[in-house]
């Protein structure tokens, strides 16, 4: 991962100042909450400065993938301007073209680091995580995060560190440990600290973890522009790289509205439905919805008539193993417990967020709707359930905040 500075850009007085928890592995992470997710629900989060911690620090959780610990916090710190993300590995060459350019004799890059990006699916929602190397990735966050020096060491430790606003919304286990990943290929992480990210950035892995989740390597670029407009040098870059598909996302518009809509986004979700999605690459277009790159449409979607649904629309990764579990609940004679299906894919956030679902990928389906309403124990007969899952689908009727008229793809089955 490399990393590079040449100028140090102005006062970062008016950054929002941030808070931070640690979590022990004894102490219990806790489901994330009781309302998975839900704003309505979500409890106030008790929260620990740096400087107020307590004398006694929890215990971290037993070491899996570590890096060497970053030390004190080194070099002053930058802004975080703008975030570059590819599908593959940023080659050498490319880095160096995009971190030299310069703008009326100034240069258009102070400050770059390179990381690791891809996304996570947990319970319908779609997080970045990102791995990246502590000292260098630190030094673009506001300041109490940058100087919160345990939350770095967690993160060499085998640790992630996870964005605060997602303090009681994630479903950890008793340990404070989150499944990554999907069907065969998920990996029990622990979360260390809870603390201010990057832009766009959900929580943060180190290197070695990042390479076991199986995030694209080194395939993101977070810059600092220096004297020069992010805008300026968004544009000089776009005029550089042409045709070569780099998403490249204004950090101060989305800190001000959630999201840039001046550009499209990249989705490379890791897990074992990682084929299923390939790169999901999206332009948002108000109104909370997406406009998926026309050309993944047309490799990853379809429309097939299915028993008892009738016509529908879904990933074609999910048909054969949609079909196979309807035939079944058909042969069993539950057809009846179907009444009706709400969508498969259908392209937007997540109501209320700027958070894709798995239904932007047709990867989920909503079934018998009014009946199973967010949040109850629903009326989903159980032996549709099993048989969904035999199937490979995961139903959210079993998350902390629960849906039990969503099924979604969790593993790859092939029906024979």
């Amino acid at each position: 991962m490399r990393v590079g500075q040449r100028r140090a850009r102005g006062s970062l007085a008016a950054m929002a100042t941030a808070v931070f928890v640690l979590l022990a592995a004894a102490c219990g992470g806790g489901s994330a909450g009781s309302d998975g997710g839900d704003p309505s629900t979500t409890a106030a989060a008790s929260s620990t400065s740096p400087t107020d911690a307590p004398p006694s620090t929890p215990d971290a959780a037993p070491a899996l993938y570590t890096v060497e610990p970053p030390g004190p916090r080194a070099g002053a710190l930058v802004g975080d301007d703008l975030l570059i993300v590819s599908a593959d590995t940023i080659p050498d060459d490319v880095v160096d073209q995009i971190t030299s350019l310069r703008w009326k004799g100034q240069d258009g890059v102070s400050a770059w680091t390179q990381l690791s990006v891809g996304q996570i699916s947990v319970e319908n929602k779609l997080y970045n995580l990102a791995a990246v190397e502590a000292a260098e990735y630190r030094r673009f966050t506001v300041q109490d995060s940058a100087d919160f020096q345990e939350q770095w060491d967690r993160v060499a430790g085998g640790e992630m560190a996870v964005r605060l606003e997602l303090q009681d919304k994630l479903p950890l286990d008793e340990d404070g440990y989150l499944a990554v990943g999907s069907g065969e290929e998920t990996h029990p992480v622990h979360i260390g600290a809870y603390g201010q990210q990057v832009g766009t950035i959900d929580g943060v892995v180190n290197q070695e973890w990042g390479e076991v989740l199986g995030l694209p390597t080194d395939n993101a670029l977070l810059l600092n522009t220096g004297g020069v407009s992010p805008q300026v040098v968004r544009e000089q870059i776009e005029k550089a790289m042409g045709e070569q598909a780099l998403s490249i996302t204004a950090l101060d518009i989305v800190a001000e509205t959630g999201i840039d809509p001046d550009t499209f986004q990249t989705v490379q979700p890791v897990g074992s439905f990682g084929d299923a999605v390939g790169v999901f690459r999206y332009t948002p277009i108000g109104g909370g919805r997406v406009q998926p790159d026309p050309a993944w449409v047309r490799e990853y979607i379809v429309t097939e008539t299915l028993p008892i649904l009738g016509q529908l629309t879904c990933n074609k990764y999910m048909m054969p193993q949609l079909r196979a579990a309807l035939l079944e609940v058909q042969r069993r004679g539950l057809a009846d417990e179907i009444k009706y299906h709400v969508g498969c894919y259908y392209p937007r956030f997540i109501a209320g967020t700027t958070t894709l679902s798995n239904h932007s990928f047709g990867l989920a389906i909503d079934i018998n709707s009014r009946e199973n309403q967010r949040g109850t124990v629903g009326e989903m007969n159980r032996e549709v359930v099993a048989i969904f899952k035999l199937w490979g689908f995961a139903w959210g009727g079993d998350w902390a905040y629960t849906d039990p008229m969503h099924f979604e793809l969790e593993r790859i089955v092939n029906p024979g």
